[in-house]
């Protein structure tokens, strides 16, 4: 073990640290009268929709009171401690931010029998939403998309939409990833409030509420499974097409507010999804007078024996496969949670590929649903974290020790659940809903092939048991259970992270589990003029980008490829840019250098 790099990357604080001002040319070109205009939701959508996204009034209180004066304006969806958003102030815990915005709809513009549906995408933390003062919902969940139905709150002319947020960061046991009010090291600033798209659209009284798809790789058949608004008998047809040829069509009665509709794809049309030929499958859906269109994609993934009988490893429609992963814990400069556009969502899983990855780990955040969308269409496979959650971490414990004694942390049981900062029952069954709300909302996307509930004990609790309900919850997606250490001896995945040892393999009986490699690497190159600060954090410290990339080349090709005939399935280099003082990224935090680029 390297013990000089092991204590050199030992967390502290720096929360009074400046950080230098940083953009990426997508944040430098932003339209703000053009925010985000693609339509948010491309799982279920519609030839038409109403985009909120803008400038609103803003405002921070002590109390839960409407506000009689506004503080200025913020550029919604960026969180108020961003620099987009304009306005450069964190939300604490025990103040509330308030937005206000004037609606662009009027009753009169409302067809017979028409209902008005308001969407946000996210809102950390707890957010409760006004229309023309009356409350109309409330949600809690800083990473999930929720939605009401505002029309019969409308007024004849202008109607008013304000809502009240409060986070309490790490300062409470909620869901919360790298945000931290003392940022330092691997954490970093908080954000709060809006933070994905707001928008609204005009839907008939009997409509589509949800949809997604549940394949059936091996016997080529497909079960569309449709939530609608109303249980009266509707007329819904069915349409599948392939690059521009549909390929099939039914017509049903509905019956009921679940509809399940089954159907098989031809032999002579059926396509295997996968990084190298992401095929999807177009799907125009009409129940009653609404039209929908959506997609789905024909793969599967499993852990099975390898062709020489030896080890037990990841496939991708029952082939073995190698997942060639990085960290992507989607951050930016200017925007923190919000990527400034949809180009520059593109911009990282294309660089991604264009470097030789075929996933990415979507690390301790849920992304807005344009970017698994991207990762479906342009061929990326995801492996994707839960929030983690709990009281104050004792890092010393649950990070230290074991990345000194890798072999003591497997024998800790996480049951003990002071020790992992759990001891709060009610945030535990919050997360609970939470990561099953997520799971829900997300399984859509093919290009999801792992879950992982629990990284490096971070509020791990119970993971054998939230295995099972993942499992139940989507029983055709694998599950990393404990990414790191803390192994509890359940899942599909035996997790290591090493970053200051040799990289091996363990010679020992796996059973029906594959070895995964879930971080490693952390090479720092600090670049000056583009990153936030002058400190330095990584795992192993470069001068110049040359040496990075000779580094990072052998780590590579001596090191980590030859593992693969030992019966490593997968790994994950960390990571996709630098964040912050963090600078092991393979591109800078403003995405302007690619350091593996000569």
């Amino acid at each position: 073990m390297n013990i000089s790099d092991a204590l050199q990357s030992i967390i502290k604080s720096h929360e009074d640290d400046v950080l230098t001002p940083l953009t990426t040319v997508w944040g430098e070109n932003l339209d703000v009268t053009c925010i985000l205009p693609e339509y948010p939701r491309p799982q279920l959508v519609r030839a038409s929709y109403i985009n909120l996204n803008g400038l609103w009034d803003y405002t921070f209180t002590t109390d839960t009171s409407f506000p009689n004066h506004f503080d200025g304006k913020i550029l919604v969806p960026f969180s108020p401690e961003s620099a987009l958003s304009g306005v450069n102030r964190q939300l604490k815990p025990g103040e509330y931010l308030w937005y206000r915005t004037t609606l662009p709809t009027k009753v009169q513009t409302l067809a017979e029998k028409m209902r008005l549906l308001l969407h946000f995408g996210a809102v950390d933390y707890q957010a409760t939403v006004y229309v023309n003062g009356r409350q109309i919902c409330s949600h809690l969940g800083g990473y999930l998309p929720f939605h009401a139905d505002i029309t019969d709150f409308l007024h004849q002319n202008e109607n008013e939409l304000m809502i009240m947020v409060s986070d309490p960061t790490d300062q409470g046991s909620q869901a919360r990833g790298k945000q931290s009010l003392h940022r330092g090291g691997i954490f970093y600033t908080a954000q709060s409030g809006i933070w994905q798209s707001v928008w609204m659209e005009w839907v008939p009284a009997a409509y589509i509420k949800n949809l997604w798809f549940e394949t059936d790789y091996d016997n080529r058949s497909v079960r569309a499974h449709i939530s609608v608004s109303s249980d009266e008998p509707f007329p819904l047809s069915l349409s599948v097409h392939f690059e521009g040829q549909e390929i099939l069509a039914s017509s049903i009665i509905s019956e009921g507010y679940e509809i399940t509709h089954t159907f098989s794809i031809p032999k002579e049309h059926f396509h295997s999804w996968s990084p190298e030929a992401p095929c999807l499958y177009q799907v125009r859906i009409q129940f009653g007078s609404d039209h929908v269109e959506s997609y789905f994609a024909m793969r599967f993934y499993s852990i099975e024996t390898s062709s020489d009988g030896k080890f037990t490893v990841f496939c991708l429609n029952h082939k073995p496969y190698f997942l060639m992963g990085v960290l992507d814990q989607g951050y930016w400069p200017e925007g923190l949670y919000t990527a400034p556009s949809d180009e520059a969502l593109i911009y990282d899983i294309t660089t991604m590929k264009s470097l030789g990855f075929n996933m990415l780990r979507k690390h301790i955040k849920v992304e807005n649903t344009r970017w698994y969308y991207h990762c479906d269409r342009l061929g990326m496979i995801v492996c994707q974290d839960m929030i983690n959650g709990g009281s104050e971490y004792h890092m010393p414990l649950i990070n230290y020790l074991p990345t000194l004694c890798p072999s003591l942390s497997s024998h800790i049981k996480d049951s003990h659940y002071a020790m992992f900062s759990r001891t709060d029952a009610e945030a535990r069954k919050q997360w609970e809903i939470e990561s099953l709300e997520m799971i829900e909302y997300l399984k859509f996307f093919p290009s999801i092939a792992i879950w992982v509930p629990f990284n490096e004990g971070w509020g791990q609790f119970d993971a054998a048991r939230i295995t099972d309900l993942i499992k139940k919850a989507d029983p055709v997606r694998l599950v990393d259970s404990a990414s790191g250490w803390f192994d509890q001896h359940c899942g599909d995945f035996i997790s290591v992270h090493n970053y200051f040892r040799p990289l091996s393999v363990p010679v020992k009986k796996w059973g029906r589990r594959a070895f995964f490699l879930s971080e490693y690497g952390g090479y720092a190159c600090h670049i000056k003029g583009h990153s936030s600060i002058d400190r330095v954090f990584g795992y192993k410290r470069y001068d110049t980008p040359e040496e990075f990339r000779n580094a990072y080349r052998e780590l590579i090709e001596k090191s980590l490829l030859p593992l693969r005939a030992k019966g490593l399935s997968g790994a994950v280099f960390t990571q996709l840019s630098d964040i912050e003082e963090e600078v092991n990224g393979l591109l800078t935090y403003d995405r302007r250098i690619n350091k593996l680029s000569p």
